[in-house]
C-alpha cells in the first residue's frame, strides 16, 4: 500500500519567484549562487570543502533542470538536458510571506494570503506594553536586545550579559516572530519554554506568527552555541491541512524535526526531534522504518537555513548540501514498493545575498516512486500542488487548494 514520504531542505529555493521584486529579492537564487560561488572558488574552506559544488545524487535526479525551470539557467557545473532519474520541477509560492510556516503550511493545502502583524526595524523593536508584560508575568529582571538582529550575532553581543543579570535575549527580524535566546543552565530550559508560552499568549492580539525559544550554552562570546533544543510556539494552520486528513482517517503522521512545531502539533500522532543532519538523516530512516501502510512521513532538514544560510555562510552551506546528497541514498534504498517520495524547499535564503533574512524564490520539486515518471513535471503555481499530489497518492481527500501533479 502507498506511503508518503515529504521531505522539505529548508531554505533551498532555487530563483525565479515572479514576486520576488515585492518582496526585494530579485535575482536571489540560492542554489545558483552557491554553485556559481563554488566553481569560481568561492565555495572553498580549508578543512571543509573545496573545488565545484557537488551533489551527484540530486544531479541525476533532475535538481539542475529544475533550477533551469525556474530562472532559465541551470546549475553552474550540473547536467541540465539529462536523461534523469526522477519526475523535476518548480513551484511558487502564492502566501503573503517568505517564511517557514507559510511555506510549509501552503505545501500541505493551506496557503496564507493575509498579512501577519510584524516588528518595526526600530530600537527598541517591541512595544513597551508587551515587555512590560513579559517581565511582570514570567518575573524577570528585565530583557536585553529587543532588536531586530542575527541569532548567532546578538548572542555573542548579549549572552556575557545575560548569564551575569539573568535577564533573557529576545529579538525578531523580518518574520512575523519573537525569538528568545537564553542560556540552557543559568537561565534554565524550562524557565525558557515557560517564557515563550507566556509571550505566546501576549503576542496574539498583534497577530505575531511565532515564538521562538532559542537555548544556547557556552561561557564566552567565542563558545556561545546554541543547542538542539529550539522550541517554536506556533499559531495553528487557519485551515484543514493534509496532515488533518490523513490523521482524521485514522493514519499516522510522523512528524520529523521541527515539523510539529510548525503545525502547532496539529494532525501531528508521532514526534520524532533530531539535532544535526547526521541525526535527521537516521531520524527519518527510522520514521520510514517504523510508518505502517498509507502513513505520512514529513521531515524538515533545517541546518541549511539556520546554521549556513541566515549566517551568510557559502562554504558551509555548500558542504552541508553535499552531505545531504551523499547520504540521500539511504533514504532511496529505504523506499518500499508503492511509497512516493518528494524532496523540495519552503523558501530561500540565498546566502550571497544582502543581510541575514529568508529570500523570495521558487523551490524544486523531485518525485520519484509510485505513479511518477522521469522528466519534467507539470508547472506548479502554488506549493499547493505539492499537498494535492500526495493526497491523491495516499488516497486522500486533496482540499480545496491546489492540483496534483500526477
Amino acid at each position: 500500500m502507498a506511503r508518503a514520504i515529504l521531505i522539505v531542505l529548508d531554505s533551498v529555493g532555487i530563483g525565479g519567484a515572479p514576486d520576488a521584486e515585492a518582496f526585494g529579492d530579485v535575482g536571489a537564487n540560492t542554489l545558483g549562487h552557491i554553485a556559481a560561488a563554488c566553481a569560481r572558488g568561492g565555495g572553498d574552506q580549508e578543512g571543509l570543502r573545496s573545488g565545484p559544488l557537488n551533489l551527484p545524487n540530486l544531479e541525476a535526479l533532475g535538481l539542475s533542470a529544475a533550477a533551469k525551470m525556474a530562472t532559465g539557467e541551470g546549475l553552474e557545473g550540473f547536467d541540465s538536458d539529462g536523461p534523469f532519474k526522477a519526475a523535476y520541477g518548480c513551484a511558487a509560492e502564492v502566501s503573503s510571506g517568505k517564511d517557514t510556516p507559510s511555506g510549509h503550511w501552503e505545501m500541505v493545502g493551506c496557503p496564507v494570503t493575509r498579512q501577519w502583524g510584524h516588528f518595526p526595524e526600530t530600537v527598541p523593536a517591541f512595544p513597551k506594553d508587551l515587555t512590560d508584560a513579559m517581565i511582570a508575568q514570567a518575573e524577570l529582571p528585565g530583557l536585553l536586545g529587543n532588536k531586530h538582529a542575527s541569532g548567532t550575532e546578538i548572542i555573542e553581543e548579549f549572552g556575557a550579559e545575560h548569564i551575569q543579570s539573568g535577564k533573557p535575549i529576545a529579538y525578531t527580524s523580518a518574520d512575523s516572530v519573537i525569538q528568545i535566546a537564553a542560556h540552557e543552565e543559568f537561565f534554565g530550559l524550562e524557565n525558557l519554554y515557560r517564557l515563550c508560552a507566556i509571550t505566546r499568549k501576549l503576542v496574539d492580539p498583534l497577530d505575531i506568527q511565532r515564538v521562538v525559544a532559542r537555548p544556547f550554552l557556552g561561557k564566552t562570546s567565542d563558545t556561545f552555541e546554541r543547542t538542539g533544543n529550539r522550541r517554536d510556539y506556533s499559531v495553528p494552520p487557519p485551515e484543514t491541512t493534509l496532515l488533518d486528513r490523513v490523521e482524521d482517517d485514522d493514519r499516522s503522521v510522523f512528524a520529523v524535526g521541527k515539523i510539529a512545531d510548525i503545525f502547532a502539533h496539529r494532525g501531528v500522532t508521532d514526534v520524532r526531534k533530531a539535532n544535526g543532519n547526521d541525526a535527521m538523516f537516521d531520524a527519518t530512516l527510522q520514521a520510514m522504518k517504523d510508518a505502517a501502510h498509507d502513513d505520512f512521513v514529513f521531515v524538515n532538514f533545517v541546518d541549511f537555513d539556520q546554521l549556513y544560510g541566515h549566517r551568510r555562510d557559502v562554504p558551509g552551506y555548500a558542504a552541508c548540501l553535499e552531505h545531504f546528497d551523499r547520504r540521500l541514498p539511504e533514504i532511496i534504498e529505504a523506499m518500499r514498493g508503492e511509497d512516493l517520495l518528494i524532496l523540495t524547499a519552503d523558501h530561500g535564503n540565498d546566502p550571497t545575498w544582502h543581510g541575514t533574512d529568508h529570500t523570495r524564490e521558487q523551490v524544486p520539486i523531485i518525485m520519484l516512486g509510485a505513479g511518477t515518471h522521469t522528466g519534467p513535471l507539470p508547472a506548479a503555481h502554488t506549493f499547493a500542488d505539492i499537498g494535492a499530489t500526495l493526497a491523491v497518492h495516499l488516497g486522500i481527500e486533496p482540499g480545496p487548494h491546489g492540483k496534483s501533479l500526477l
